[in-house]
């Protein structure tokens, strides 16, 4: 379930309230009981976990591409 920040545009209280996304935005404020709560715009919170995929998947432990190597030997040979 989404976490939404809402703000007090009366006493400027602000909190956070785990809700489902089919619960009806609250209105009234917990501290002075007025109808001037507001959603505030948050940024998305990512969290990346682990060493990552570019680091472990796509690249070579020592950073070169294999058909770097092979074009390395063949003009040493020639």
């Amino acid at each position: 379930m989404p976490v939404y920040t809402y703000r007090c545009e009366n006493c400027g209280v602000q909190f956070e309230r785990q809700q489902s996304f089919t619960d009806a935005p609250l209105k009234t404020c917990p501290e002075c009981r007025k109808k001037a709560l507001k959603k505030v715009i948050t940024p998305t919170k990512v969290i990346f976990k682990g060493s990552g995929f570019y680091a472990t998947d796509h690249k070579s432990p020592s950073g070169d591409t294999s058909s770097t190597k092979k074009s390395d030997s063949d003009s040493k040979s020639e």
